[in-house]
């Protein structure tokens, strides 16, 4: 398909409102959503630690905007290539008879030589390969990407695959003991073992592109390297997206029952919108997760996307934008980005890009890049 060109990219400072969470525990407050259609990003402060991530100047850039839904997963940073990779949400097919389609998008960032701003972008998407069909999320490896397969109706289809450049897709697992799984969804890589841990909710079952669940709602550990593949946690309602804390002795777990991804979109406040911690052991030569706790429930809507910055704080997306958390489980703030954010990465220094659908935009968060370089010598146990 043809590449569009988006030329003169500027940065515009992101306005910081403090707030006191002590007001805001006594007091029957909501900052509010931002509307889809504003054209700018704030950030609700909440803590003073935030300061040292955002720094003085946060920034923000709209890099491409678009009518239909392309920007809602993956969100893969390649710094080899300076490109994203991203998916899109459902798209209606033209013929009537055939079920919805997901694209896959690459966009090409271009910087300027002396500062490393962004300053143009080459965007293109493609159709997905018909042997890797309905790709949700994914994540940087090898060369290229790898994708999370939803998977069709037809048995044997859904999983992970390595879409090498110029290649077809590779698949890397796609079942598990002769069984299906219900709907891949989101893919966090070891860079330790090379280990892939990976969510399996029902989603395509209730979005009636897929047969019904033949195994529970589970995250699962892949070792490529020995074939061992095994369920690490159960008992979640719809486990969304993970994330591996910089020293990998935590799995980050986003359950998001509470939104039901059926034709009617149905949201279940009773239902789960939180996200889980989990310790990482090795126990008889086998890794497990174990001491599941409640990380932290979405101050709004769902928890969707998930990353960890090298320091460990964590990044969520959802319905009010990213919700930053210390590696405590403490609120540091909000970014509140117009039309949520469904899936988000870091790139270079303290840069964040976050999908919204509709609209791919960056975050500069000039205190995190000092911090990361400030803290480059040191272990994790020693930030």
């Amino acid at each position: 398909m043809a590449t569009t060109t988006v030329d003169g990219i500027s940065e515009t400072k992101c306005e910081v409102k403090l707030a006191d969470l002590r007001h805001v525990a006594k007091n029957k407050v909501f900052s509010g959503f931002k509307n889809p259609e504003d054209d700018d990003i704030s950030i609700i402060q909440y803590r003073n630690s935030l300061s040292a991530i955002i720094g003085e100047n946060p920034t923000f850039s709209l890099l491409v905007s678009t009518e239909l839904p392309l920007f809602f997963e993956i969100c893969a940073y390649l710094p080899q290539d300076e490109e994203l990779a991203i998916t899109s949400n459902l798209l209606p097919s033209s013929n009537k008879s055939l079920y919805p389609q997901i694209l896959i998008s690459k966009t090409r960032l271009i910087r300027n030589a002396s500062t490393g701003a962004i300053q143009r972008i080459e965007w293109q998407k493609f159709r997905t390969p018909p042997d890797m069909p309905m790709p949700a999320s994914g994540a940087p490896y090898r060369d290229n990407v790898l994708y999370c397969s939803q998977g069709t109706m037809s048995r044997g289809t859904g999983g992970l695959y390595y879409f090498p450049k110029g290649k077809r897709p590779v698949p890397v697992v796609t079942n598990y003991f002769g069984r299906d799984f219900n709907s891949v969804h989101s893919v966090a890589v070891s860079p330790n073992d090379g280990a892939l841990w990976f969510t399996d909710p029902c989603n395509g079952a209730d979005r009636n592109f897929r047969n019904k669940p033949e195994l529970p709602c589970q995250v699962y550990r892949y070792s490529p390297e020995t074939g061992d593949l095994r369920v690490v946690a159960d008992g979640l309602g719809r486990p969304h997206g993970i994330a591996l804390s910089p020293d990998e002795k935590t799995v980050y777990v986003t359950d998001s029952d509470a939104w039901r991804p059926g034709l009617d979109e149905e949201y279940r406040s009773e239902n789960a919108a939180t996200t889980y911690a989990f310790d990482v052991v090795e126990r008889s030569g086998g890794v497990f997760l174990v001491n599941k706790r409640v990380f932290s429930y979405a101050l709004s809507g769902v928890p969707t996307g998930i990353a960890c910055d090298p320091l460990g704080n964590v990044y969520i997306g959802g319905t009010d934008g990213v919700e930053i958390f210390s590696a405590g489980g403490g609120v540091l703030g909000v970014i509140e980005v117009p039309g949520a954010v469904s899936s988000l990465a870091f790139g270079k220094g303290g840069e964040l890009f976050l999908c919204s659908e509709k609209r791919l935009w960056r975050v500069k968060l000039g205190g995190l890049e000092s911090l990361v370089a400030a803290n480059s010598s040191m272990s994790i146990e020693d930030v």
